[in-house]
Order: C-alpha cells, then structure tokens, then sequence
C-alpha cells in the first residue's frame, strides 16, 4: 500500500506539508518514501531509481524542509544560500525550478534562484545582487564560472552556510564530462551538509563520486530488484523496417496510431536540422502534426521552443539526447527513435519521456532488416522488453548502402574507400543532375563557391584552404600506403649499409655532414618519378614497377 504525505505530518514543516499538498500527489512514490526520511534524518543518500518516478520532489522536500527549521535558529538573508541542486542540462535545471517554484507559493521567507547558460554571467550577478536566493538551481559550468569569480562577486561566502547539496541526474552529469567541475565546486563547499545523489543508473564512475562527496551514505535502490527498468505502465515496442523504408515506416506509423504528442530522438543535431526542413514537406495532411526541432547546439532558443511543444495539444518534437534525461511532459504519448542510442542506458532514459507520474504511455524503436538482435541485446542488459508490431518477413543480411543513402535524401554518393568494390545498384541515379548547380542558402558561402568553381572549370583543380590547389583526382589509399613501407626499407637499407661501413672502419676520421652523393641521386629520381605519377605522365602500373613494388 503506499504510503500518504499525512505520514510524514509528525516530522515535516507544516508549510511544506501544505505545499505537497497543493500539487495534489496524494500518495509518496517508493523513491520518495525511502529517500525523504533518510535526508530528514540527516543522512547523506545515494539513490538509484528508474526515470519517471518521481526523483524530483524526493529531493525537494527535504531541502524545503531543512531550510525551514534552520529558519527557526536565524532568518535566512538573501544573499545566503543553504541549499545546491546541480542539473546536467540548462532544460532539467529550469524544469527543477518550476516544481520549486510551486512548492514556494506555499513556503514563506525563502527565494530560488536559477543559474544555468543561455544568458550571460554578468545576468546572473545582476540578479544575485538585486534579489539573492537561498536556494541555488544550477548546470556545473555556470556554477563553477560564479564560484571562482571573484571581482564583482563572492559567491564561496554566500555558501559557507549551506546546508544541502543536490546532485540530480548524477550518471548523466559524469557522462557529460562535468567531473572535473564538480571536483572544484565541491571544494568551495562546507563539509558539514547533507548531501543527495540521485541517479537512473550506477556506475562506477558514481560510486566513485559517492566515495568522494558523501559521507557514510544511505543507498537507496527502487530498481535493482525489479524485472524491468522502465514505467510499468510503459509499453514498448519495435518495428522492422526495409533499409531504404525507415522514413516511409515512421510515416505510416504516425498516420496509423493517430499520434497526438511525441517526442522522436535522432542521432545527431545534423539530422535534427535536416528532417525538421524535411518533414512538413512529406508528411501527409490526415497526419496534422507541427514539427518542432531542439538539439544541443541551440543555446538561447531551446527554452522558447520546450515551452511552445509543452503548450500545444499535437505536436512531433525532433531532438537529440539533450532531451532523454528528466523532461517531464506528461502529456507525451508516444516516444520515437529514429535509431538504437550509442548506448544502453539512453534508451532506457529516452523511453522514460513517456509514461510519467501514474501516465501511460508507449515508444516505439524503428530498426533496420539486420538489426533485429538488438530487441534481445536491450532486454538482457537493461531489461527492457520490447514487442513487436509489424511484420517484416524478409530479412536482409548485408546493408545496401546505396538505399541507405537514398532514404537520407542524398543525391550523390560521397567518395569513400567504404564504397569501394560494393553494390550500389539500388541507390537511384537522377537525370541529367549537376550537383554544382545546388546552390548555398548563406550568401557568403556561395559567393565564396561561385569564385572556387570558377577556378575549378579554368584550372581543372579545386582551391583548398590548407594548399593553394588539391588535384581531383587521388592516389589510393592501397598505392600510397605501399610507397610508404618501399621509403620506409629504403631508409632501413640505408641505415644499415651506414652501420657496416662504420664497423669495418670506414667511417673513420672526419665527420660527414648530411647524406651522401649516391642517396642524394636516388632520392632525387624517386621524387622524379612521383611526380610524373602524379601528372599522369606514366601508370600506376608503371610507378610501381619503377619503385619495386611489383
């Protein structure tokens, strides 16, 4: 039976007892009923709990809590900060405050305050100054950058009285590479605090971070023993699709399940960029969904945009990874991924955007004919089962490229040694198609273009900022990494012809200064000969020959 809020009345401040109960959560969820009463205590906790189950406000709470009976020794100024909550993204921090600040409206005499990029640091010290806050809500860098600014702020004496330190999403901000930034912003801290670590996932990298930050920690696990690490009321499913029909099963899918508000992951900010100009153009009219786009390289536009998908009823949000940890949209139905993340533990974080605080909800994975193996990777080490919906009968058992690259719009296929000897029978070729008549949308860059293919159809080679010419054409990889080792036994030879005429004593009396004579002829007629090679004076058959390589 779980456990209400009215459990923790004998122990929690009456105005946070209140607040929780404005946010109408009548029952505590397992991390929450573990967690709080270990901080309250005034444990250290380490805990681990699946995403979507409510870390959030198992945090909070106590901080809310803890700030309020040291009200009760001396008022809080506002310039003196009592508690830290760190966030791996700016978006995880602003959604934090939010919570907070509806935790507040019922909380007398304590302010929050948020920092995190996208505005500048002169801002944030601005309002530092102006309006203080008790409660810090913070990314690391921008932490990090305050803590150590010294002339217009002392940020090290506003916090010589915290009382908490929150490490929300604490895998992600190691996975992101904020190790040595937490490093310096816990050397500003007092070690007298309570500190929380919350975390979907334990690695070593955290129990590391444990070892280091907390002291005498209390583990707190909702997940190791359960029989899978998503939602229970998370369905998850896969579909097969032919390698040049991903885009045409997505499609088909929206249009079939009647998809209101989703969320689609891909890859890399590039294809976010790309199937954001693509899709309104190819989607089908019954489908009717806005297309919004977020990735990380958005650095002052993601907030506007999370908060127009938040407001909209229909919507399909194109993003990367940025938005797989701790968004909460409830009114997500269904998560995309276009592709399998590069990681495990990313799926399990990128299904969690759905299915939140008692929701249902689904996601689906789009996988290619050969990588059906994936269902039962993901089931083993995340224990994630997935389900599938379509029927695919054919399985394919090499990826044809060529298709691959038409279902990415290519038009040409690039010039790789990857493609080399492979069938590229099924890319489709276009009619009389030049590809430089596709102009640039910049100005600039296709004035710069215009002046390089000018020189190109004039010289035959095409300009290059490292060198002043590039030929077109190039030596294989093959041949110019036999013509390596050839100078490589060429040098040894030489090298070894040098420490025999030594031994036998002809090497004596005066010092010689640079090569001899004959090597300077020999290197003279092999540089000769590569570049009648490279003019195309003689074949490579021919140059091969010349160099002793055939």
């Amino acid at each position: 039976m779980p456990k209400t809020w009215e459990t923790l009345g004998g122990i929690l401040n009456k105005e946070v007892l209140d607040a929780i109960k404005s946010l109408n959560f009548p029952f505590m969820t397992p991390v929450q009923a573990a967690a709080i009463p270990q901080l309250l205590n005034k444990k250290d906790v380490a805990a681990e709990a699946v995403t979507g189950s409510g870390k959030t406000l198992a945090f909070l709470i106590p901080v809310l809590d803890i700030l309020k009976k040291r009200e009760l020794e001396e008022k809080w100024h506002k310039h003196q900060i009592g508690a830290i909550v760190i966030s791996p993204t700016r978006e995880l921090a602003l959604q934090t405050k939010l919570v907070l600040d509806q935790l507040l409206e019922n909380v007398t005499n304590l302010k929050e305050i948020l920092f995190v990029g996208g505005n500048s640091v002169e801002e944030d010290v601005k309002n530092f100054k102006d309006v203080g806050g008790n409660i810090v809500i913070c990314t690391p860098g921008r932490l990090e950058d305050l803590l150590s600014r010294r002339q217009d702020i002392n940020l090290p004496t506003a916090v010589k009285n915290l009382e908490v330190l929150i490490l929300d999403e604490a895998d992600r901000l190691l996975d992101l590479g904020f190790q040595k930034s937490l490093d310096i912003i816990l050397s500003y801290l007092p070690r007298q605090r309570r500190t929380g670590l919350f975390s979907a996932t334990q690695t070593k990298e955290i129990q590391d971070l444990i070892r280091a930050g907390l002291r005498n920690p209390v583990l707190v696990s909702v997940s190791a023993k359960a029989q899978q690490s998503t939602p229970d009321l998370l369905q998850n499913y896969y579909i097969l699709a032919k390698n040049d029909g991903k885009l045409g099963a997505l499609l088909s899918f929206l249009q079939q399940r009647q998809v209101k508000k989703a969320i689609c992951f891909l890859p890399t900010c590039a294809c976010v960029d790309y199937w954001s100009k693509v899709f309104p153009h190819i989607m089908p009219k019954d489908i009717n969904l806005p297309i919004l786009a977020i990735h990380g390289k958005m650095k002052n536009k993601r907030k506007s945009i999370l908060e127009n998908f938040k407001t909209k009823e229909k919507a399909l949000l194109l993003c990367t990874d940025v938005m797989a940890r701790g968004i909460d949209i409830p009114e997500v139905d269904w998560v995309l991924q276009w592709d399998p993340p590069a990681s495990a533990s990313s799926f399990v974080h990128r299904v969690g955007r759905t299915a939140r605080q008692g929701q249902t909800g689904s996601a689906i994975i789009i996988l290619l004919d050969n990588e059906e193996c994936y269902v039962n990777f993901i089931e083993t080490n995340q224990r994630v089962k997935l389900n599938r919906i379509d029927d695919v009968s054919s399985r394919g058992h090499e990826l044809p490229l060529g298709a691959l690259a038409a279902s990415y719009g290519l038009l040409q296929l690039p010039k790789m040694p990857e493609l080399k000897n492979r069938d590229l029978s099924d890319f489709p070729t276009v009619d009389n198609f030049d590809i430089n008549n596709v102009p640039y949308r910049d100005k600039t860059r296709e004035a710069i273009r215009l002046k390089k293919l000018n020189e190109y159809k004039h010289t035959g080679i095409w300009p290059n900022k490292k060198t002043k010419f590039i030929k077109k054409s190039t030596e294989a990889w093959s041949t110019a990494k036999r013509c390596k080792e050839a100078r490589k036994e060429k040098r040894l030879k030489r090298k070894q012809a040098k420490e025999t005429s030594k031994a036998e004593g002809k090497g004596k009396g005066k010092k010689r200064k640079g090569i001899s004579e004959e090597d300077m002829e020999e290197l003279k007629k092999d540089i000769a000969l590569f570049k009648k090679f490279k003019k195309k004076k003689i074949s490579n058959e021919e140059y091969e020959k010349a160099m002793g390589l055939l």
